[in-house]
């Protein structure tokens, strides 16, 4: 008994244990209340929104709420255009994965009441556009946001608005939630290069709009929005809902709630058809989604109702038996299809057949966007670094990427799409006449596959960077009309290509490379006159003897040798010239002594030189007289 009370133990300390490591970690979640200076928490669920952060730009202010939808939050942040036209938010360290990015809008407080400032504008997510303003959205709960599903795969969420010369965008909050990674699976077309833009949802025979949280929804689902949909309109039909349990609601991928199954719409004895028209984007893909649980007591079973589905006429699903293609009554069905549509309007027909009635319960229709490649890394770091290094304006929008949304490109930047690389690239700058300062970064050779370049007619100083060699495709070089100095790089020999170089008006000196010289012979166009220290071409100066490197290395050196051997000659001189100095000072001050010394050894000398001459003269005079 005791060993089957310790089997019975471990077998439930095991089960809490694999129950504990395969429970799923809750969604990533970032909220950013724009403009705020603090977090905030709104009411009723408390939820966290964090302080303003991840722009490039725009003005903090208060802001006017323009529907119950919105989160209550008292503050925005507006771009105006002196700030440019692309704004951003760059938000850094989003985990990979499935995403919905909702940004809600916002209306700037203003103490007139009659101040028009209802901006419209673009919306990208990852440099695709996703979504246009259109006048009158802040009257229409459900256009006073956007929502798209996304993948974000490099760490990094980037959303841009972009003006369109009617107001200034203004973004009240920011909402990034991540959904199931088969979330709203369509078909072969679904994936990374794919982003669903949620055009409406719906939920038939509800009086109140709710988000899934007001459903109680789970956190997978992306807390989406759902309108209500009292009637489909003209009596056509009735709502009806039940309390019943639904079966199979809530359920991966998407994650329903399963409120959104208790009421619905039939169609009546009137009107048998259900019919749902909206407005939309010509030339589209939609995918729709339809969701059904036969709830309506007086259908009792399998074919006591069954309807054909036709969207623009066209018949999508043929037969549609509720209670059978689900299993039961009271659980829920979902429906699928994804459509082209050419005209402005999508309309939603429910047809029945033998004389039974249609029933739906909600309504969910996305626009599919094919995600736009963006530019080639490595020149969008480039461009950027000469925005830092050129000091560039807000005005210019330097801001996303340079060439994506296609509606939006940077100004001054010219792109191509590299069919190769199946990326954007810049093949072209025009910054001329911009009142640019700075310098030229090493950098610029990082877009190499650049073919003009104009940067005249500007303020921009320091040294032609010798890096622009190594971009060989260039044709076009204007860098005329600055302030550049220094000797012109011999790298730009390099540049076969090269048709047209303008380095006139500027402060350059030394000779011009031979290589760039040879290639006037070959038609090319180069000015390099209003340089008054350049030389080495007709119409410019002449240049004196020219000197390799290696001669110049040896003459700086035989210099410098030259020139320590005359230090170490003044040195050895003015030494020597001390050593005199002392010396005559020595012997002047012992000149008395000396003098003494020379009289006393000339007496000596005289003495010796008498006493031997008496000598000499009595040898001679012989002994008498001695005697």
């Amino acid at each position: 008994m005791l060993r089957f009370i310790i089997l019975q133990t471990w077998l439930l300390v095991f089960c809490l244990a694999l129950s504990t490591c395969s429970a799923r970690n809750a969604p990533w979640v970032m909220r950013i209340s724009c403009g705020a200076r603090v977090n905030v928490h709104t009411p009723p669920t408390n939820t966290l929104w964090y302080k303003d952060f991840a722009y490039t730009g725009g003005i903090p202010t208060n802001s006017t709420r323009t529907s119950y939808v919105a989160p209550p939050l008292k503050t925005l942040r507006y771009f105006p255009l002196s700030e440019g036209p692309n704004n951003c938010y760059n938000i850094k360290r989003v985990p990979k994965g499935h995403y919905s990015v909702r940004v809600f809008f916002g209306l700037v407080a203003h103490p007139d009441p009659n101040f028009d400032n209802e901006p419209l504008f673009d919306i990208s997510v990852e440099g695709s556009q996703i979504y246009s303003l259109q006048s009158g959205w802040s009257s229409h709960d459900e256009q006073v946001f956007t929502e798209a599903l996304v993948f974000l795969t490099d760490g990094t969420a980037s959303i841009c608005f972009h003006s369109t010369g009617h107001g200034d965008p203004a973004i009240l909050s920011i909402e990034i939630l991540e959904v199931d990674d088969k979330a709203y699976y369509f078909g072969s077309e679904w994936g990374r290069g794919v982003i669903l833009r949620t055009v409406t949802r719906l939920s038939c025979g509800n009086g109140k709009s709710k988000f899934d949280v007001d459903y109680s929804g789970d956190r997978w689902g992306g807390d989406r929005f759902w309108s209500r949909m009292p009637s489909f309109g003209q009596s056509s039909d009735k709502a009806i809902s039940t309390e019943n349990k639904i079966k199979k609601a809530s359920y991966a991928p998407n994650y329903y709630p399963e409120a959104l199954y208790q009421t619905a719409l039939v169609s009546t004895d009137i009107q048998p058809d259900l019919s749902y028209t909206m407005d939309v984007d010509p030339n589209r893909n939609y995918s729709i989604w339809l969701h059904f649980a036969e709830i309506d007591v007086s259908v009792t079973g399998v074919g006591k109702r069954v309807f054909d589905i036709l969207v623009n006429g066209n018949i999508v699903f043929q037969g549609v038996d509720v209670s059978k293609m689900s299993g039961d009554r009271y659980t829920a069905l979902v429906l699928n299809k994804t459509v082209t549509v050419n005209g402005r309007t999508l309309t939603i027909t429910l047809h029945p057949k033998e004389g039974s009635h249609a029933i739906i319960n909600a309504i969910e229709v996305f626009e599919v966007i094919t995600t736009e490649s963006k530019t080639i890394l490595e020149e969008v770091r480039a461009l950027q670094a000469l925005k830092s290094a050129l000091g560039l304006p807000p005005r210019f929008g330097w801001n996303g990427d340079p060439c994506v949304p296609q509606q939006h490109p940077w100004n001054g930047a010219d792109c191509q799409f590299d069919t190769s690389s199946q990326k954007w690239i810049i093949d072209g700058l025009g910054l001329d006449n911009q009142g640019l300062r700075g310098f030229l970064p090493n950098e610029i050779s990082a877009l190499r596959h650049l073919q003009t370049i104009n940067l005249s007619t500007n303020s921009i100083g320091g040294h032609i960077p010798s890096s622009i060699g190594a971009i060989t495709s260039l044709e076009i070089l204007d860098l005329s009309y600055n302030f550049f100095n220094g000797s012109i790089p011999e790298s730009l020999g390099q540049l076969t290509s090269l048709r047209r170089l303008n380095l006139n008006g500027n402060s350059l000196s030394g000779r011009v490379p031979a290589a760039l010289g040879g290639r006037l012979l070959y038609g090319a166009s180069f000015n390099f006159t209003d340089n008054a220290g350049l030389c080495g071409i007709p119409g410019l100066r002449a240049c004196g003897p020219h000197l390799s490197a290696g001669a110049k290395i040896g003459i700086a050196f035989g210099a410098s040798v030259a020139f320590l051997l005359m230090v170490i000659c003044s040195m050895c001189w003015w030494k020597r010239r001390q050593n005199i100095l002392r010396a005559q000072q020595i012997a002047a001050r012992g000149a008395p002594y000396a003098k003494a010394r020379t009289h006393m050894a000339h007496d000596i000398q005289m003495t010796r030189h008498y006493n031997h001459g008496q000598a000499r003269t009595a040898a001679e005079n012989g002994p008498s007289l001695l005697s």
